[in-house]
Parts: structure tokens; sequence; C-alpha cells
């Protein structure tokens, strides 16, 4: 484990003292809500240029009217052709990518099906990310010293990917759903390190730990009070969550951290890395050749 002078309740402003990014250019998936908003927030504050795809742009230059540094485009991640569309826009206009930042993300949601039947959760945390990176792959690799952050969750031991269902075809279940796609960010990252470090471009996964956002528009008051996330009057648990900027400070650590130079492949936690699973090689080489073969990209090699 990388021990640092942070922790749980650093903030975006404490990970990024003393650090410059003038020059340098990041794309925020999901930038315009939550730990999105929060982390393009700070990396403008850096002096980065951020580009926010959002499936919703009016929503995000509204979110984002007092950010300075700021561009917005659309991008659907359930779609493919809308990523594909993006990346060709990005690439003609922009020389190099310093910073991907895979924030975007559902959660707990009704059973959905896009594109060619996918599941909901798997496609658009997991796979439109996957397509995402593949196709901006000469930009990443312009920069020499590109950083890919895979925004996941806390992780459980019990989490699998279901490879005989990975769609759910068979049962759905919202919370196996929604651990299997932030299990998929995890792999996502170890591979892509393991293929990018070569060429310049480490990746991480990130744990932002428990924060109150919208992420949680699908779950019912009553089924956060029978959780003990809330009390009846719709106050957190005292403890349990962390504020916007204490909870995006792990994703913007990894994605500038200088500490960081040379390394890559880690699940990181309040600002640390931590060991890694010894499993997650063959089953991150596993996803990334599923991931290949559902998509049809490839790319980086």
């Amino acid at each position: 484990m990388t021990h640092t002078t942070f922790g749980p309740h650093s903030t975006t402003d404490d990970v990024l003292a003393g650090i410059d990014l003038t020059g340098t250019t990041a794309v925020v998936t999901g930038g315009y809500s939550g730990l999105g908003l929060a982390t393009t927030r700070a990396l403008t504050r850096a002096g980065a240029r951020v580009i926010v795809p959002a499936l919703r742009p009016d929503a995000a230059r509204q979110a984002l009217a007092d950010t300075a540094g700021v561009e917005v485009d659309r991008l659907d991640l359930a779609n493919l052709t809308s990523v594909r569309a993006f990346a060709e826009r990005f690439l003609r206009n922009q020389p190099a990518l310093d910073i991907l930042v895979a924030s975007a993300g559902i959660m707990a949601c009704p059973e959905t099906r896009v594109g060619p039947g996918w599941e909901a959760h798997f496609a658009v945390n997991h796979l439109g990310h996957y397509a995402l990176t593949n196709l901006l792959w000469p930009a990443l690799t312009a920069a020499d010293t590109a950083r890919v952050v895979s925004v996941a969750s806390g992780r459980d031991p019990a989490w699998r990917i279901r490879w005989d269902d990975v769609q759910f075809e068979r049962r759905y279940d919202k919370w196996e759903a929604y651990t299997q796609s932030k299990l998929a960010n995890i792999l996502f990252a170890r591979h892509l390190d393991l293929l990018g470090r070569e060429h310049g471009v480490r990746a991480f996964s990130v744990n932002p730990g428990w924060i109150r956002t919208p992420l949680q528009r699908h779950l019912a008051a009553e089924e956060m009070v029978a959780a003990g996330w809330i009390d009846a009057d719709g106050n957190s648990a005292p403890g349990l969550f962390k504020t916007v900027e204490q909870g995006a400070a792990t994703q913007v650590w990894a994605a500038t951290s200088p500490q960081l130079d040379g390394n890559g492949g880690d699940y990181c936690v309040d600002c640390h890395r931590t060991d890694s699973d010894p499993t997650d090689s063959g089953e991150a080489a596993r996803l990334w050749a599923l991931s290949a073969e559902l998509t049809g990209l490839d790319l980086i090699a």
C-alpha cells in the first residue's frame, strides 16, 4: 500500500495543492453531476482544460455555467454509435488527452436493456467506457504520460462477473448487476494498465466511498432508511457519508498525483493504493476479451 499524507477526509483541493495542470486536457464522463462535477471543477481550478461528454448537454452546460475552462459535448455511453461519434469529434480537434476520468454511472436501476440487448449497468458503467478508451487511444498515447481513472465502488470479496449470464437474461437483480459492473471497472483498469504502460498510459480504479449524489436517484427513501443510510426525516446517518469534495478526492489524486508516476493498475481507496487481488489478472484478461467481442473494439496494443 502506498502511504500518503491524505486520507478519507481529504478534499479535491487538498490533493491538488501545489499541482499546476495548465496545458493539460482532461475528459470527465459524468462531469456535470455528483462526483464528476466536483472532479471537473477541481481540475479546472488547477488549470486543466476539461471536456465533459454528456447525455444531456443542456443540463451539463447549466450545471457548469459558473466553471471556466470547460467544454460540453454529447455522449450516450449506452450507444456505441454515439461513443464513436464523440471520439471522432475529439480526435479531430485535440492532439492529446492527458487525463480520462470514467466517472459516469448508474446504480440499482430497474431492469433496462440498451443497444443489442445489453444490461444497462454493464453497458453504461463498463462497456461504454471500454469503447471510449479504445477509441480515444491515439490521443492518450500522444500525451506520453496519460492516466485513465475508472471510478468503481467499495469492493466486496463476494462480487463476481457472471460469466454464464453477464447480461442477467435469466434473473435480474439490481444490486448484483451494479456490483458486477463495478468489479468490471476494477478489472478494466487492471488490464488497461498492463496494455498501456509501455505506451506511457497508466490506469487506476478508485473507491470514492459513501457520498449522497444523484447516483441514488433510483432508490426509494424507504429503501435507504431500511439500509440505515438515512433516517425517516431524510437525514444522513452520522459519519457514514463523505462530502462530494471528499468523495472525488481519490479519483482526482489518482489522475494527477506525482507520487503515482511510474505506477498503475491499482485499486485506490482514500487516496492510497491498495494491494491487488491476485486473481484479478486472469479475470481482467477474460473481461477484456469479452468486452472486445461484445463491442467489436480492441484497438489497444
